[in-house]
């Protein structure tokens, strides 16, 4: 594959329609091998803008204004970063033989619950914990009733776990109908979903270019409120169990298919495998894999995208710790001890120019065996404040 150096009329470059601390990496491999970034979000100086040959603020859910955007870069690939955005100009841009990564169809897929759910469940035969879609608190109530409590919702469209709550018993529905509601992104619909029970759970990342598929190892986490707090990889499961979680992430990865990684969300239990949900894009407990593997799922999300081989070296075990504001500023102020910079251990700082109580500013990086890994980047995510 011939590479242009970038800003060059025939250079290979990608636009990311999203620019957050996932983009911000992918943005960082892409130049590492000459190709020209556009980064594109919401607001000015997102992490990715910060280092992109060009960037642009935008609502990303206006049709025209993101069209107009893509038909002046005149970009090789559209890589949509985020789950709120203009589905409509994805197909359009498609239509006018722009290259969606992986494909318009499987963002809209991805991007909606209700469309992956039943994609997955009905379309593919995956195996998945009963549920029900509502759109009423009455409809919301009865379908708790049927399923049973414990049972979780969630917004049919919202990211990083916005608006997901569970509800342990009648009592909770108030508290997580508004929560539902109050969530970024489309609150019109929710999902209730039977409470899988579950030994733990996995982010399967997987990596397709159209010619092979590859998996990195299984990565375990700890969500608050439906977001990463903590990641490590791997995650110890039996034989069966593993080929039975490639098995499902090769089906539904297929199923969407197109390049790129994939996220696959997935429940344990013993060795019974459930799908649960899955991201088109790096997903954020594979931040892990800055520190564990030669390729990280950044570098193999634009190997895919540019077709190239997928073949990486899982270095060692390893952990995350994500490090949330606990102030709201307009001038954010990420400030780390010296002691979380070790032989085994560092930070990523996103950068971002706004901080909010929750907001995920930076993350810590251990390797080590899973134990003390984790156990250290628990106590190192302490030596980090904001302000």
């Amino acid at each position: 594959m011939k590479f242009t150096a970038p800003l060059q009329e025939n250079s290979t470059r990608i636009m990311l329609l999203g620019s957050g601390e996932l983009g911000k990496e992918v943005a960082i491999e892409a130049q590492r091998l000459g190709v020209e970034v556009i980064a594109v979000d919401r607001y000015k100086n997102a992490p990715a803008h910060l280092i992109a040959n060009r960037s642009y603020v935008v609502d990303m859910q206006d049709e025209d204004a993101i069209l107009q955007i893509i038909r002046k870069e005149k970009p090789t690939y559209i890589l949509p970063e985020i789950e709120a955005i203009s589905i409509s100009a994805l197909f359009k841009a498609e239509e006018e033989g722009f290259h969606v990564i992986p494909n318009a169809d499987a963002v809209n897929k991805t991007m909606n619950r209700k469309n992956i759910r039943k994609f997955a469940a009905e379309d593919l035969g995956l195996k998945t914990g009963a549920y029900k879609f509502v759109s009423t608190l009455q409809q919301m109530r009865d379908a708790a009733s049927e399923l049973g409590y414990p049972c979780v919702v969630k917004p049919v469209m919202s990211s990083s776990g916005h608006g997901q709550s569970v509800m342990h018993s009648a009592d909770d529905l108030d508290s997580s109908w508004e929560m539902a509601k109050e969530a970024r992104g489309d609150a019109s619909e929710l999902i209730v979903e039977a409470f899988v029970d579950f030994d733990y759970e996995i982010t399967l990342l997987s990596a397709r270019n159209e010619k092979e598929t590859v998996f990195c190892e299984p990565i375990g986490h700890i969500q608050r409120d439906g977001d990463y707090v903590f990641s490590w990889q791997p995650m110890q499961m039996s034989p069966l169990a593993l080929k039975r979680a490639q098995d499902i992430a090769k089906k539904i990865t297929d199923g969407l298919g197109g390049r790129g990684i994939f996220g696959v969300e997935l429940f344990v239990k013993g060795d019974e495998v459930y799908f649960s949900e899955v991201s088109p894009r790096p997903h954020d407990t594979g931040m892990v894999t800055l520190i564990t593997q030669s390729q990280s799922e950044f570098a193999l999300h634009v190997r895919a995208v540019l077709g190239l081989p997928l073949g990486f070296t899982f270095y060692g075990s390893g952990a995350s710790a994500a490090y949330k504001a606990t102030n709201e500023s307009q001038t954010p102020v990420v400030d780390i001890d010296e002691s979380v910079f070790t032989s085994n251990s560092f930070v990523r700082v996103f950068s971002k120019p706004e901080s909010h109580i929750g907001r995920r500013m930076a993350v810590v990086l251990v390797f080590d065996k899973i134990d003390k890994a984790l156990k250290k980047a628990k106590e190192l995510i302490l030596k980090i404040s904001d302000s």
